[in-house]
């Protein structure tokens, strides 16, 4: 049974209830837990959020270009080249993405004064919300303390230290959250495994107030060149979380799965279309590929995810598939 959400006042100020029986494999778990105006995430200066509006029944396109591992990138962020990043912000925002990942984990030192520069650059030119990329709860932190809006935060895992340095900060807070089927036994290799680790993760999330509906499960996706099971079990694992946690995303970083390979675009399409089609709804992808957002948009309408084919009527309209 999905969780049912209400809102009422209490007090001087709003809470938010989530009432219902969350079901997991370990059995059923009766949840009730309220949201404090307090535990709401960063306002920005005016004392208010701002609001972003996409739909997150759809696709979530996390644009994943401003990410230190890249050369450009490094240099950007290394020499504050606030037009570098700017620019591919934009690129990202204007070809679809929803959140604009920012990453500068290769940074030892000053990653937190690099990711409070990065999502300030952002936003200065986007108006949407980031994925502030990074293990890190101080860089974390920085990126909060300057982010407009509610933001994606990527990632949590069942690795305990991880996991016990992350939690006390996303406690009761509204940002979506990236969690990754990984544990302390290393990534899992079958569907039942990540679903395993997925329950571990999704209640602890809950417990600490995560709604439901702000958790992206992502099951990790490993290259095909290394097992030919890879594939496969991946795309069972996001089956049976959307079977057995109702509300909670499903994300992946999809390019893992080409790796080793000739002819990546067209491994990487093609399995877009039918992890599409068992439910995945988020994914952190190169929005300025023209011919796999293109896909996403067909493998969603013939996935049932969209009503009448408007979305994508609405591409052809606008020459989304004319590469």
């Amino acid at each position: 049974m999905p969780m049912r959400q209400e809102r009422f006042r209490h007090g001087r100020g709003a809470c938010r209830c989530v009432l219902g029986f969350l079901a997991t494999t370990s059995g059923v778990r009766f949840a009730v837990i309220l949201y404090p105006r307090a535990l709401c995430p960063k306002m920005n200066g005016t004392g208010r959020r701002r609001a972003f509006s996409f739909k997150e029944d759809k696709m979530i396109i996390v644009g994943e270009l401003i990410n230190a591992s890249r050369k450009a990138i490094t240099e950007a962020i290394r020499n504050r080249d606030v037009e570098a990043v700017q620019a591919v912000a934009r690129q990202e925002h204007e070809a679809g993405a929803n959140y604009i990942d920012v990453n500068a984990g290769i940074f030892l030192e000053g990653e937190e004064d690099y990711m409070r520069w990065l999502v300030r650059t952002v936003q200065a030119v986007v108006e949407g919300p980031c994925s502030i990329d990074t293990p890190n709860p101080k860089a974390i932190e920085a990126g909060l303390s300057v982010h407009q809006g509610t933001p994606m935060i990527n990632s949590i895992s069942l690795e305990s230290d991880r996991y016990n340095r992350m939690i006390p900060l996303l406690a009761g807070t509204d940002c979506r959250i990236v969690a990754l089927c990984m544990s302390d036994q290393g990534m899992p290799k079958t569907a039942e495994d990540r679903l395993r680790v997925a329950d571990k993760l999704i209640n602890g999330l809950v417990q600490n107030r995560i709604p439901l509906e702000n958790i992206y499960v992502d099951p990790l996706v490993q290259p095909i060149s290394v097992d030919r099971t890879f594939g496969i079990e991946f795309l069972k694992a996001i089956a049976l979380i959307k079977e057995k946690f109702i509300g909670v995303h499903t994300m992946c970083g999809l390019s893992n799965v080409s790796y080793g390979l000739p002819g990546r675009p067209l491994v990487n399409q093609t399995f877009m279309s039918m992890a599409v089609a068992l439910g995945l709804d988020g994914a952190i992808i190169n929005p300025l590929d023209k011919r796999m957002m293109a896909n996403i948009i067909a493998a969603e309408a013939l996935a049932g995810r969209d009503n009448f084919c408007m979305n994508f009527m609405k591409a052809h309209r606008a020459k989304k598939f004319e590469f």
